[in-house]
């Protein structure tokens, strides 16, 4: 009996070290005899000392903050640009086997996808298409990155910074795009008010005394300030009829 005790005390530390927990949110990849030979689901699990070894894979999204980089765009101008990208893993296994340090290789990956998608565009594109550029950086790192068991779920671009004389080159061209707005909303407005004087104008010429009717609208208009003093502009052939009146009268 002495001897069974004994060595179901022995048994007994033999395998409480080998019982293993893998929680809820982690895969274990064990190896036998150096060879991958499986997953350890959530639980409690046995890997025998000595003839096994396992890693824990956390298969929680990830966030990889990319650090800022330089880049040139396609209109050759130099911009400082920075991303998250947001992943997790899907092959634990991949994850160990296939990559050395997934974490520190998806970030580089991403770091220079991001200049050479950078490189492609205008500025002008850069600014104002954020979230397509965000897209084709995700599908090709994620393409990239299916051989180490990583799914890339979204990358976002966080800031674009420019050079001081780069954001002063575009103040001036904002300025001037308002300018030459301004410009063509003037001319259009001086365009519509001269047609409208024209049609007004060809209007009171076809209809008989509405010229007149016009005028005398326009006397009444400005005699209601008593302030205001009016001048009549006579035609020639009512001065030249006054002056026969006056002639007749003195024969």
């Amino acid at each position: 009996m002495e001897i069974i005790s004994i060595l179901l005390v022995i048994l007994f530390f033999i395998i409480l070290p080998s019982i293993k927990q893998i929680d809820q949110y982690e895969r274990g990849v064990k190896f036998t005899f150096g060879k991958f030979t499986g997953i350890m689901l959530p639980g409690w699990r046995l890997v025998i000392p000595i003839f096994q070894t396992y890693k824990k894979v956390d298969i929680r999204t990830k966030v990889v903050d990319v650090p800022e980089q330089d880049a040139i765009t396609k209109d050759n101008v130099s911009v400082k640009i920075n991303a998250v990208v947001y992943y997790k893993l899907f092959d634990a296994s991949k994850a160990i086997i296939e990559v050395e340090n997934y974490f520190y290789a998806v970030s580089q990956l991403a770091q220079t996808t991001m200049r050479n998608i950078v490189g492609t565009v205008t500025l002008d594109q850069l600014l104002s298409e954020r979230e397509t550029i965000s897209a084709n950086i995700q599908d090709i790192v994620d393409k990239a990155t299916d051989d180490w068991g990583v799914k890339v779920e979204n990358v976002e671009l966080k800031d674009i910074s420019l050079s001081e004389e780069m954001k002063r080159v575009i103040a001036r061209v904002a300025e001037a795009e308002r300018e030459k707005l301004a410009v063509i909303k003037k001319s259009e407005g001086e365009a519509e008010a001269a047609a409208n004087l024209a049609e007004a104008a060809h209007i009171l010429s076809e209809a008989p005394g509405a010229l007149h009717l016009r005028t005398l609208e326009t006397i009444n208009d400005v005699s209601s300030d008593q302030s205001n003093t009016i001048f009549f502009a006579m035609p020639v052939e009512v001065l030249e009829a006054f002056k026969g009146i006056s002639n007749i009268g003195k024969k």
